[in-house]
């Protein structure tokens, strides 16, 4: 191909990235649609061929744009790993989902009227002195486990043996045993809920099962079952694992918190 028809070429795929990366941004699609790598691979494609200052201005402009996903997609994974984050379209799809009955529950439990008429008897005032007469003292009431707020941020394997999260094994070998311990969970369905199999007696126990499940996902040992409209999470042990170009292409966090695991516990004791 000659220069002028190579260089004709150059610009409209530089012009059809920048375009499609500012559609994305202007429309809030989910960035997670932009397949970065062959943005990229075009870019540095054409590049080596670009010689007219106009031409390298439209490159640089178009490494922008892709940089600009690159951030949204870190934004978009930071918004769902927090424990308050709800999807609007689940949300509606549940909506529309559930019967009229159960709406008109939902409706009555949540309407505050703006109009009503509130008195108290003496019989009410003698129930309440013997409430409050009976109630334990704030400071046996309000008893909890004192916990430590620290801000989120990265650690090391080292650091996991240390602080008695992970025991000091080969790496590998603990994945492989966790594996064959998923294997002899799963029921005839062939999956198991996800709190089910990482949580433990102690919070610290479950943190080093979930930290540890996360590279039976990521090395191919198993794969992660999503029902979002049930809010569940299954995992499903592979017979063999599978390279990582086979396993699942995408991120997806799953908060871990003190909370969580206490719910779990309150649950599974019931």
């Amino acid at each position: 191909m000659s220069n002028k028809p190579r260089r004709r070429l150059a610009q409209e795929e530089l012009r059809r990235i920048i375009e499609f990366c500012r559609s994305v941004e202007n429309k809030g699609l989910n960035p997670f649609l932009v397949n970065v790598e062959d943005l990229i691979s075009v870019i540095r494609e054409y590049f080596p061929g670009l010689k007219n200052p106009e031409d390298l201005s439209l490159d640089a402009e178009a490494l922008n744009q892709v940089a600009s996903i690159i951030k949204m997609q870190s934004e978009w994974v930071k918004r769902r790993a927090t424990s308050l984050y709800r999807d609007p379209f689940l949300i509606e799809e549940k909506l529309r989902s559930l019967p009229t009955r159960d709406l008109a529950e939902v409706f009555l439990k949540t309407w505050h009227p703006t109009v009503e008429l509130e008195q108290i008897t003496i019989g009410s005032l003698k129930t309440a002195m013997k409430y409050w007469e009976s109630l334990a003292p704030l400071s046996e009431r309000w008893r909890e486990e004192e916990l430590i707020k620290v801000k989120a941020g990265m650690t090391t394997r080292e650091e996991l043996i240390k602080q008695g999260i992970l025991r000091d094994e080969t790496f590998l070998s603990e994945i492989e045993k966790l594996w064959r311990e998923l294997k002899e969970a799963v029921g005839a369905e062939g999956k198991i809920d996800y709190w089910d199999f990482v949580g433990a007696e102690s919070y610290g126990e479950t943190l080093r099962r979930a930290y540890l499940t996360s590279f039976l996902v990521t090395y191919g040992y198993a794969t992660l079952e999503i029902q979002p409209l049930e809010e569940k999470i299954f995992l499903k042990p592979n017979e063999t694992p599978v390279s990582k170009t086979d396993a699942q292409p995408f991120s997806f966090p799953i908060p871990v918190n003190y909370e969580r695991w206490r719910q779990w516990r309150e649950q599974r004791e019931e």
